[in-house]
Parts: C-alpha cells; structure tokens; sequence
C-alpha cells in the first residue's frame, strides 16, 4: 500500500471509525473520508451522500471526484459506477460484507492491502447477481 491514500467508505449514520459499512454506495447515509500517511490515519471525516435521484448512481461519483477521493472500498458495484469511478480515476476496491462489516475492519484491510481492485468483468450485472 502506497505510503499516502485518500479513500472513501459508504457507510451507515453517523459515519465515523466505529460505522456499520453501508451494502449501496449509491444510496449511503454518508461516506467516511479516511486520509493515510506514512501507513497510519491521518483524518477521518464523514460527508452527507447526495440526493440519488437525477444522475443516479453517477451523482455520488462525480460528488467523491469533486471532494479529491482517490479510492472507494465497496462490497459491489454496477457497470455504470464502475466506469464512472474509472473515468473519474478513482479506483475501486473491493472487500467482502462478512470479511469487513465496520468502517474501522475497512481501513485495517487497506493498510495490510487485502482487497483487490475490482475489475469491470466483476461489476454486478444485477440485484441479484454480484461476486
């Protein structure tokens, strides 16, 4: 893992270290904004998600581009998303529900560099159908 990270995890209110992670990006209380250094926290902070309508799930993206997120760390993802993340050069990992329930098992997982980068082949292809 690269010395410095900015990354974001969809999580349930209040956000924060101590959150449930939240299953949908696009429809997430909030995202949890973490900022490693020299592979220790260096900020936390919690932004409100944006109204879903118009725009869809492309509204979150654009919001976490336009907030300088390099990363977001999901249990899933659409192809839409995924391509919107990847345009905005935003990576994409992915870490499983029952392996990293919380904000804080999240970030654990990310400073040991457990979770791959989800590729497009792996996007959800449906509510029913994802990894």
């Amino acid at each position: 893992m690269s010395k410095s990270l900015f990354f974001a995890v969809p999580s349930n209110n209040p956000g924060g270290l101590e959150a449930g992670r939240s299953d949908h990006f696009g429809h997430c209380d909030v995202f949890t904004i973490i900022k490693v250094q020299d592979g220790e926290i260096a900020e936390v902070d919690t932004l409100a998600n944006q109204e879903h309508g118009a725009g869809g799930c492309m509204v979150p993206v654009q919001f976490l581009k336009n907030q300088d997120v390099k990363a977001i760390v999901v249990g899933g993802i659409g192809a839409r998303p995924l391509q919107g993340f990847v345009d905005a050069g935003i990576d994409v990992f992915y870490a499983d529900r029952n392996v990293a329930q919380t904000v804080r098992s999240v970030v654990d997982g990310m400073l040991k560099g457990q979770f791959p980068i989800i590729q497009a082949d792996q996007a959800c292809k449906g509510h029913a159908n994802c990894h």
